[in-house]
């Protein structure tokens, strides 16, 4: 009954774990929050206690069953890297939010499961403190490869995750055993190296953390590995050997949106908060704000080596925001020739009032009288 249901609602897959199944991954947790790998992320120590067992978080639960929806996209999204003028989203962006789009759906199999089933049932989409991957492993749906995230023989790297908690006794599935083998190809080809080890993640230095959960500017020593992924991340994902069994999503509620498949850095640059607000109505991107946005945008601007954006970067050395400012500064510090640079912070270091707007105008200019005495 629950994979007929599951099905109907547009899952790929469904399978049922029982709450202790995932004994290991409290201790990997916190060994993850003591490293410091969670970054600024302090939700994640705030919750490792709920997340470490489902019973803290509902003590009436008995069983758990995970579902997934394949998000596979039909291109390879690592193609947009080569088109340094446009802008690299990481694919589960470019479609709709998927909060929005499973909840309904979980809510939906949920009330039939409880009708059918009897107890009561609780739905959780990645908001909650919910150790989901683990889970999803133990449930059979897949495995956690050396990039962390979930893999599966039938879908790849593209997995949707969310889950329903219930007082029914349900029987459990089989668990997944690793099938990455000897393979890195996740972790060889992340830009700024943010794997320590195999099945390890250090956040602070993944494009994904960097251009979405960090609140400040992006560290130097990422922005050119950053290139023009303007929001995520996708290679370690799309290189997976495991997606060539993969279909892609078919349904229109997932398909990505034309205009974000490979949007213009120009077009981008010109955004306000209004703008950026209507152009990304119902997308996740629209969670992190356009100041955000922006900063991501103008980092991509200087990765491009295209003058053309000289002027929009430009602009944005007056804008409101200190976070915006800055990251114009760098841009403007990679388009620009050291003399014109120069010339351009004369006019400008005396007026600027933030301190670390300034701190970007002075690196900056010992950059370029270094590379200017090379």
């Amino acid at each position: 009954m629950i994979d007929r249901e599951a099905r109907l609602a547009g899952f790929d897959a469904v399978a049922v774990v029982s709450p202790d199944a995932i004994p290991l991954a409290p201790a990997r947790l916190a060994e993850f929050v003591s490293d410091g790998f969670h970054g600024s992320m302090g939700w994640i120590e705030e919750t490792m206690l709920r997340r470490a067992n489902p019973r803290t978080l509902w003590p009436d639960v008995r069983s758990i069953i995970v579902l997934a929806m394949n998000y596979g996209p039909d291109h390879d999204p690592r193609e947009v890297l080569e088109k340094p003028d446009r802008g690299a989203i990481s694919v589960y962006a470019q479609n709709r939010d998927y909060h929005d789009v499973m909840k309904g759906r979980l809510k939906q199999i949920a009330g039939k499961i409880a009708a059918q089933a009897g107890g009561d049932v609780k739905v959780f989409v990645d908001t909650a403190p919910v150790m989901e991957k683990p889970l999803a492993e133990a449930a059979g749906l897949g495995w956690q490869g050396k990039h962390t995230n979930l893999v599966s023989r039938e879908h790849g790297s593209w997995l949707f995750l969310g889950s329903i908690f219930t007082t029914a006794e349900l029987a459990p599935d089989a668990r997944e055993e690793d099938h990455c083998g000897s393979c890195r190809a996740c972790l060889d080809v992340c830009p700024t190296d943010a794997f320590p080890a195999p099945y390890r993640l250090d956040a602070r230095r993944c494009i994904s953390y960097l251009t979405i959960e960090n609140k400040g500017p992006i560290p130097h020593e990422f922005r050119q590995a950053i290139g023009n992924r303007i929001y995520g991340c996708d290679d370690c994902l799309a290189v997976c050997p495991w997606n060539k069994f993969a279909r892609t999503a078919s349904e229109a509620k997932l398909a990505a949106r034309d205009d974000l498949r490979e949007p213009a850095l120009a077009d981008l640059l010109s955004l306000d908060d209004a703008a950026f607000r209507t152009f990304f109505s119902g997308s996740p991107i629209k969670r992190i704000g356009r100041d955000r946005f922006l900063r991501n945008v103008l980092i991509a601007a200087g990765n491009s080596g295209d003058a053309a954006l000289t002027g929009q970067c430009k602009a944005h050395l007056d804008d409101a925001s200190a976070l915006v400012r800055g990251a114009a500064v760098w841009a403007l510090s990679r388009l620009l020739d050291a003399r014109g640079f120069a010339y351009l912070a004369a006019g400008r270091v005396a007026e600027e009032g933030d301190a670390d707007v300034i701190s970007e105008w002075n690196q900056a200019l010992e950059a370029g009288r270094i590379k200017s005495h090379a």
